[in-house]
């Protein structure tokens, strides 16, 4: 499995100074190279016929071979990726605003945006921690770079294919990709469900709880610093407000991270595989009062649900999801079904049998339920050919 490595550039001033124009020029080519696909070609721009007409273009512009291949590829992946969102309904519907809006005019690359670089462009020395790269003012060598112990051990054993050059904050970053040997998945023996929700981030089939609630005192702090940052105003103010919502998203990152590994690590150890609903476009489905939507928007759970995917895959551990529909609603013991069965947000208790318990526990457990049956559908074997 595909997984990246991100490591910390230590250039020195002039160093620095080559890449911020590296970065510049390769961005701005391929703005160029975006007007003339969109003119060409819309959004159906294609890799062999954008070279032959832009390659010769890059090179006299000073970028080197591999550099104008690389931005020719951005250029058609960038219209690839807006065609695939467009065609999934993310962009709205056909007369929607926002799709009208991407589809009328050139993708448009910012002048900081990361670059790819590959093998020709880049090679690293392990042992001196330091690589050579491309830039626009010729071959950088021994720009050192800093990581972690076992980021090292990584990027020794499994670093293939390529690495993204990025500014962020005033700091340079690699971010190299490397290809980890996925471990066989082992049959399990029974279901961890995991409901994940706003109050409660996640919450298990054993009846374990990772609660929101710091995260949500947290967000609403930093709302009310957003606020009286607005108000103000100024430059520094919104330096302060990219600052401050960067941090933000690396605090709830941070959680999800420490929340998918635990929930990882109950499953490798009991032999269970993980179950989790399938939440997509829950956003669009789901209506809430005018004060509850910037909490349902920040709500992170398709990062907490991507994060237990690839640990789970990472450590061998079955993955599965299940239909989401009435799992709050119905009773596990008697299968009752009814809005009524949740009379509170936390309360569960049917109707019929008298179950009662934590919602989102109750949840959980139907969330287990369906993976044991999904799972062995999804592993039946085929029938035999008449």
């Amino acid at each position: 499995m595909k997984l990246v490595v991100q490591v910390k550039l230590l250039p020195a001033a002039e160093q620095a100074a080559a890449l911020g124009a590296t970065l510049h020029a390769v961005n701005d080519a391929a703005n160029w190279v975006s007007a003339v696909a969109f003119e060409q070609y819309g959004l159906k721009a294609r890799e062999r016929p954008l070279r032959k007409l832009c390659y010769g273009e890059l090179k006299a512009r000073g970028l080197g071979a591999q550099a104008a291949q690389h931005v020719i590829k951005r250029v058609v992946d960038a219209c690839t990726t807006l065609r695939a969102n467009i065609r999934n309904g993310n962009l709205g519907g056909e007369h929607s605003k926002r799709r009208r809006k991407a589809t009328s005019k050139a993708i448009v690359f910012r002048p900081d945006a990361a670059h790819t670089f590959d093998d020709r462009c880049l090679s690293w020395n392990y042992d001196g921690q330091t690589v050579s790269i491309w830039t626009v003012a010729g071959r950088m060598k021994n720009l050192r770079f800093a990581c972690s112990p076992d980021a090292l051990k990584q990027l020794i054993a499994h670093r293939k294919g390529e690495s993204d050059l990025l500014h962020r904050d005033g700091t340079w970053f690699l971010i190299a990709t490397i290809e980890v040997p996925e471990p066989q998945v082992l049959e399990p023996k029974d279901f961890l469900g995991v409901d994940r929700g706003v109050v409660n981030l996640a919450t298990t089939s054993d009846g374990t709880d990772h609660q929101g609630r710091r995260l949500a005192r947290y967000r609403r702090r930093q709302a009310r610093k957003r606020a009286e940052l607005q108000a103000r105003r100024t430059r520094s103010a919104k330096q302060l407000l990219r600052k401050r919502a960067r941090r933000e998203q690396r605090h709830a990152t941070h959680l999800n991270h420490k929340i998918s590994k635990q929930v990882v690590a109950v499953a490798a150890r009991t032999g269970r595989g993980i179950a989790l609903e399938q939440l997509q476009g829950i956003r669009e489905r789901v209506t809430v009062p005018r004060d509850q939507r910037a909490r349902l928007s920040s709500w992170p759970f398709h990062q907490l649900g991507a994060f237990i995917a690839y640990k789970a895959r990472r450590a061998g551990v079955p993955f599965i999801e299940v239909d989401p529909a009435y799992t709050s609603q119905r009773c596990p013991r008697c299968g009752h079904t009814a809005r009524n069965n949740r009379p509170s947000r936390d309360l569960f208790c049917c109707r019929r049998c008298g179950l009662a318990g934590p919602a989102d526990h109750v949840a959980a457990v139907n969330v287990r339920d369906r993976a044991r049956t999904a799972w062995v559908f999804v592993n039946m074997p085929a029938p035999a050919p008449a």
